[in-house]
């Protein structure tokens, strides 16, 4: 007990001597400049990896492997940088400030997508023990932070910010979005589990969190619906966050799908009444926002970081409608995957090289965020 008491103190004063050191430095100041949000980043490059293998029709193996490479080394990159960035007395600290909280849905939705995609598109690279262990690893870590980050600022939500109608924003579904991402991974790992309890337990916590999202998604919608409806359009820079309407809804359909694959014969008739008209109005959301899009682009709309939220709500569509096609044959699933895919694809794009550009700048702004 004594030596506790000795070495807690002792170790603390070597923490802090060591941050004292180099808190100032250029290096550290730029890496606390980086929040949680640019963790959309990844999920955007994931889900394209993620997209191109369960895509009907499938494309060339390389190109999955690329995006999930590049999804990964992102991953271990970003960490890096967010875990240098602790040493900058004025780096991000999301639980201080609601608009930057709701981004701690990002990293483990970054986790499970990457994790997700070592079971598939990485796993000709990794080999299939690797690459389930890496899922497996990734899944459990994004799990437990998602359930965190929902729980966290759902409850500063209610006690601890100061937040009235005209500040909701799509970006308060970032955190209740993360345990629906779980549900709709997390039974690809069920036929690598023992049979039995082990199988079903899992399955039963996926289709647990699928409830969990879906009500707390219930029960933001409308109120970022009246927020839009009576307090007037959203800043140029939020419009882009109007895509993230679509991730739970793609994301709900694809868990529908997975339940009905890896689970009981009578999840497939409620994959199919859940999944078939949700996904219709996904695309009736992509529309409206699209077309705001398009109106904020020609009244010039700046580049963001938001612009990544064209990317992996999009593409959980992409997998939510190949999960469809997987269990009906139509051809119209096949084709909406399709389009959707490639609508995903050139988001990235745009996304990709915008971020490259404007990435030096972000450095070298003392306040960039």
């Amino acid at each position: 007990m004594a030596s506790s008491t000795l070495t807690l103190p002792l170790t603390t004063r070597v923490t802090d001597r060591f941050a004292d050191r180099f808190a100032d430095h250029p290096v550290i100041a730029a890496a606390g400049r980086f929040g949680p949000n640019w963790y959309a980043a990844v999920m955007g490059t994931a889900i394209v990896a993620n997209g191109a293998h369960v895509l009907p029709g499938g494309l060339p193996a390389v190109w999955a492997e690329l995006f999930w490479v590049l999804g990964f080394a992102g991953l271990l990159t970003l960490a890096g940088i967010r875990l240098l960035g602790r040493l900058d007395r004025a780096r991000v600290r999301p639980l201080d400030d609601p608009s930057v909280a709701v981004f701690l849905g990002c990293p483990p939705m970054a986790l499970m997508a990457v994790g997700f995609g070592a079971l598939g598109a990485g796993e000709p690279l990794l080999g299939p023990g690797v690459g389930l262990a890496v899922d497996a690893v990734l899944w459990t870590l994004g799990t437990l932070y998602g359930l965190w980050a929902a729980g966290t600022v759902m409850f500063g939500l209610v006690t601890r910010y100061r937040v009235t109608r005209a500040d909701a924003v799509p970006t308060w579904l970032l955190p209740v979005v993360a345990p629906m991402v779980s549900a709709a991974l997390g039974p690809a790992l069920v036929p690598h589990l023992p049979a039995g309890q082990a199988q079903q337990t899992m399955l039963f916590a996926c289709v647990a969190m699928f409830g969990m999202s879906l009500v707390a998604v219930l029960m933001l919608l409308p109120t970022l619906f009246a927020r839009l409806a009576h307090e007037g359009p959203l800043p140029p820079v939020l419009v882009p966050t109007l895509f993230l309407v679509l991730g739970p809804l793609g994301q709900s359909v694809t868990a529908v799908t997975q339940f009905a694959a890896h689970g009981p014969a009578v999840f497939a008739g409620f994959a199919l009444l859940y999944g078939v008209p949700v996904l219709g109005f996904a695309l009736l959301w992509l529309a409206v926002a699209g077309a705001a899009t398009v109106r904020g682009l020609r009244q010039g709309m700046p580049f963001a970081m938001t612009w990544w939220a064209y990317t992996f709500p999009v593409g959980t569509c992409v997998t939510g409608a190949a999960g469809l096609y997987a269990r009906t044959g139509s051809d119209a699933f096949a084709v909406v995957s399709a389009a959707l895919y490639a609508l995903l694809v050139a988001a990235w794009a745009v996304a990709a090289l915008r971020t490259a550009r404007s990435l030096p700048a972000f450095v070298r702004t003392p306040r960039g965020r």
